[in-house]
């Protein structure tokens, strides 16, 4: 009976990790309130918004693509990606982070899910917390034996930013590979444009011109 429990509870773990999270899809509304940790979930929101639209409907001719035989492909991208939002997610529950990190999934659709699945607990983890709790908060590392841990101030700088850089580089390659991401994502508001130009009323051609 044991066994056929841990054999369920596995399962469970894989169909959980295996559901597309929805949270990033539309970001278009903000907390109502600035405060330390909402600034820094907001951020996480912004990081997962561009993600989700950067690596919808890949396909296997934009996964393989590289721009040079030494650069990393999109799907070898995303994989570093996942990493980076693992290490913010495990961050909020002052967990070690282990490198060289073995535990990663090898298809897209598995790396996809559970980089938005991180994301989505970190920005819930950072909302609301006051600065006497991030302070406390440090990223830790743990490189054969050697743990390091460093402050919160390094995690916009390194992973959060890192990750923002990384998937620009992906919209780059899936426009290469002509397969540009959907066009009515603004990432200026965190949604489709089609849902919020015609409740303010601008024609979208006006609207493309003062964004981009």
């Amino acid at each position: 009976m044991r066994a056929v429990f841990f054999i369920l509870l596995g399962l469970y773990h894989l169909n959980i990790m295996s559901q597309t999270s929805e949270y990033f899809k539309d970001i278009s509304e903000y907390p109502t309130e600035i405060n330390n940790g909402n600034i820094i979930s907001r951020m996480i929101n912004g990081l997962g918004y561009r993600y989700y639209w950067a690596t919808e409907k890949l396909k296997e001719n934009d996964l393989i693509y590289r721009p040079s035989k030494n650069a990393y492909s999109t799907k070898e991208t995303m994989v570093h990606i996942f990493t980076l939002s693992k290490t913010v997610y495990n961050t909020t529950l002052s967990k070690i982070n282990e490198r060289p990190d073995i535990d990663i999934p090898s298809d897209y659709e598995s790396i996809r899910n559970e980089t938005l699945q991180f994301l989505e607990k970190a920005s819930k983890n950072f909302s609301n917390l006051n600065s006497e709790e991030l302070d406390q908060m440090k990223i830790k590392f743990n490189r054969g034996g050697t743990i390091k841990s460093f402050p919160i101030w390094n995690l916009l700088n390194g992973p959060i930013a890192d990750a923002i850089y990384h998937t620009g580089q992906i919209v780059s390659f899936r426009r290469t590979t002509g397969n540009p991401i959907d066009s009515s994502v603004n990432v200026f508001m965190g949604s489709y444009r089609q849902k919020w130009a015609p409740h303010l009323h601008i024609k979208k051609d006006t609207l493309k011109q003062f964004l981009f």
